[in-house]
């Protein structure tokens, strides 16, 4: 789905408090970008109808869900997270929860929320997997058995959304560090530079917006 544009009210209150006309969004990168599957993007922002879906067997909601006819495929709920964050209404959130359709869900807490929240026995877990031909470490390639690094390695995603759960992994390093004193960090994210609020420690290797080569390099010289 295409973002919003600015509408001509939005325009022209930045008008008048001189921050000049307002530049269209940029195009966010997407998971779909790189995967050799068809993607349509919708013309506007607006509720997907059974026009802009084909026929199917199965049809998939990853995060809200769409009213399309029995025609596009059995529903099904792909559960990656809860999504009751501060900026979506509470009640929209339980309702999709609440609609009869068999859930997949990548995690164990999901799938209790699902039964012991909702009364929703029809869930399958599904955790996610590694594809090992992206990712792999080059030394088992050659024959060899995977060696520890010559300076202890921990390494870890950025981010500053707080429920990922950074200033976990970062608290534990430090726990970690004071055992092991010469303990090396690397991280990456997709920050430009981490804030002051949640500070890297120093020394740390920070990588930002890897390629997927890059990343399948930076995990292969972690020891953890």
């Amino acid at each position: 789905m295409p973002l919003p544009q600015p509408t001509l009210l939005q325009q022209l209150r930045s008008l008048l408090r001189g921050r000049g006309w307002l530049s269209a969004p940029k195009t966010q990168k997407s998971h779909f970008d790189k995967v050799d599957v068809e993607s349509r993007v919708i013309e506007t922002n607006r509720p997907i109808t059974d026009l802009d879906v084909p026929d199917a067997d199965i049809v998939m909601a990853t995060w809200w869900v769409a009213k399309l006819s029995p025609s596009k495929g059995r529903k099904v709920y792909f559960l990656q997270h809860y999504e009751a964050f501060d900026n979506v209404p509470q009640g929209r959130v339980e309702a999709t929860w609440r609609l009869p359709m068999h859930k997949i869900a990548v995690a164990q807490w999901l799938a209790d929320i699902a039964r012991n929240e909702y009364g929703d026995l029809s869930v399958s877990l599904v955790p996610p997997t590694v594809d090992t031909k992206q990712f792999y470490d080059p030394q088992s390639r050659l024959g060899q058995p995977r060696g520890k690094q010559s300076v202890p390695t921990v390494g870890m995603y950025y981010t500053r959304t707080p429920w990922k759960g950074c200033d976990i992994a970062l608290k534990a390093f430090s726990l970690a560090a004071q055992k092991i004193p010469n303990l090396r960090l690397v991280a990456f994210g997709s920050g430009d530079s981490p804030p002051s609020y949640l500070p890297l420690p120093p020394g740390t290797e920070y990588n930002q917006e890897p390629t997927q080569e890059q990343l399948r390099e930076f995990y292969s010289k972690c020891d953890a």
